[in-house]
């Protein structure tokens, strides 16, 4: 299982799971985030926190604890 926190810069990722419960999941969801969206690694912050990507047109921050509950391929 590959995680969106595991994709390289310029990597473009599919979504295949989204884990976790809750408010959380409902969170990522809100921002775009759900199976099946390609979602293309734009730069990660130097020390790795967070991770921007681009997600349906538009940019979008990602903490490390978040991109570790989305599974991609």
């Amino acid at each position: 299982m590959k995680t969106l926190k595991e994709a390289k810069v310029g990597d473009t990722v599919r979504i295949v799971k989204l884990h976790g419960e809750g408010a959380v999941k409902r969170r990522i969801m809100d921002m775009g985030i759900t199976r099946g969206v390609e979602v293309y690694v734009r730069k990660v912050a130097p020390l790795g926190d967070p991770i921007e990507v681009n997600v349906r047109g538009y940019e979008l921050s990602l903490r490390k604890v978040d991109a570790e509950m989305i599974e991609v391929e």
